[in-house]
This record gives structure tokens, C-alpha cells and sequence, in this order.
């Protein structure tokens, strides 16, 4: 059977010396953030290689946002790294890019050699969602949540959040054996940061360390935040 090709993504690529560092946004997030572009700065003074992008339906990529499910997005970035990335990838997963960047390692151990997790979500559609609005997503397709970032409220789908479920990770080792750097707030109310700790318990590596801001949210977005990130991707590179 011939698959329906992928929306077109729109992406930055900076090229430059060792592995490419590549940025996974959050839910319904985008590669304008103040994350990406503090690494992209970042990439470009110190000469590296980095690569942003959108994944389909968000930001400038095509695709329809409610069509969108787990499974697309990441098949969104192995086909960034494939594609475009150069080499060796550092991968930095935002939230639900957390979630990413850990199956990606799993599907490209020859390519990826280092992990940065900011607010890490892996599972989230199993410990983010109470019962109600699970049933909610059974029976009427879709939910929605205020948006604490933005005007518009957040949508979820029920393809997304199955494909999600068929996804999960946390239920037993993560077989990852490379440096990695788990950032997050303790006063993240999105993702409690308790499930980082856990995470780093599941990660088969003894190269993984995570790291709590006590007056952190969920961003982690402000000057000595980026500060920390920048220095977590340093100490992941080779």
C-alpha cells in the first residue's frame, strides 16, 4: 500500500563543526520559542551545527494541526534527522519533545549521541489526563483545555492520544546508553517533576543526570534557565 506522503516542514538548518544539536518543540509549540532561538545564537557564535523546525500542522509547517497524531511527529523528526541533519544529532526535546527525542534514540542509536530534556513528558497522554477526559476522547473525538501561553485553547484528539498510548515508555528500562540532561522546574504545574526523577531511573544509562530548578516552571525559559540548557547540550556533546 502507498502511503500518503507528509506535509512539506518548515525548518532552519545552520551547518557548522560536530554533531548537529536539533531542537524538538512541545505541544502545539513551535521553532520560534526562546529556547530554540537562545540555541540557534548559541550554534551560530560557537560555530556548531543546529537545526529547528515544526512539526506538521504547527508553526510555518503544512498539515493540518487535528490530523496530527504521535506517530506523524515522530516520523516528522527521523525524517529531519535523515534528511537534513549532517552526521551525528544531539537531540533537546521540550516537554512533549522529551517524549520524542526518546524514541528517536531508540530508532537511530548509530546517529544519536546525546539527550537534553527540558520538562521531559514521556507518556503523557497516560498521567495528563484524568479518567473524564479520557472517556471524553472516546466518545466525542476531541477535548480542550484553557491555554495558560496563549488566547487560543489546546486541543487534543483522540488519534493523537491513542497513538500516544500506543507509545509509552515508562513502564519498564528505556535501553539508552548515552549523556544525558534532565532539566526541570520544581514548580512546573504541567509536568509534574517527579516523572524526570523516575525517567532518569528508567534510562539504562549510568551517564544521566537530572537537574532541578527550584523556582522553575514549566518554560524554563528565562536568562539563567536558557543559561543551564546551553551548559546541559555542552556537557552532552562529544
Amino acid at each position: 500500500m502507498t502511503r500518503t506522503p507528509r506535509p512539506r516542514l518548515a525548518y532552519h538548518h545552520t551547518p557548522g563543526t560536530g554533531p548537529t544539536v536539533v531542537f524538538l518543540p512541545g505541544y502545539a509549540s513551535d521553532m520560534g520559542g526562546a529556547k530554540a532561538l537562545a540555541l540557534e545564537a548559541w550554534a551560530q557564535a560557537s560555530g556548531r551545527a543546529f537545526l529547528r523546525f515544526d512539526y506538521a500542522g504547527c508553526g510555518a509547517s503544512e498539515g493540518v494541526f487535528a490530523a496530527q497524531r504521535f506517530a506523524d511527529w515522530l516520523d516528522d523528526v527521523l525524517a529531519m534527522i535523515d534528511g537534513v541533519a549532517q552526521g551525528p544529532v544531539v537531540l533537546v526535546g521540550s516537554s512533549l519533545g522529551g517524549w520524542l527525542m526518546l524514541h528517536v534514540a531508540l530508532r537511530r542509536p548509530e546517529r544519536v549521541v546525546g539527550l537534553v530534556g527540558v520538562a521531559a513528558a514521556p507518556d503523557f497522554t497516560d498521567w495528563g489526563f484524568s479518567v473524564e477526559e479520557k472517556l471524553q476522547l472516546l466518545q466525542q473525538g476531541r477535548i480542550e483545555r484553557a491555554n495558560p501561553y496563549g488566547p487560543e485553547p489546546t486541543s487534543y484528539s483522540a488519534a493523537f492520544w491513542q497513538s500516544g498510548e500506543a507509545h509509552r515508555l515508562m513502564f519498564g528500562e528505556i535501553a539508552i546508553d548515552l549523556p544525558v540532561r534532565l532539566l526541570h522546574g520544581m514548580a512546573d504545574r504541567d509536568v509534574p517533576y517527579v516523572r524526570t526523577v523516575r525517567l532518569a531511573e528508567l534510562i539504562r544509562s549510568a551517564r544521566v543526570q537530572a537537574w532541578l530548578v527550584k523556582d522553575g516552571d514549566h518554560r524554563l525559559s528565562r536568562e539563567a534557565d536558557i543559561a543551564l540548557l546551553i551548559r546541559a547540550v555542552e556537557d552532552v556533546c562529544p
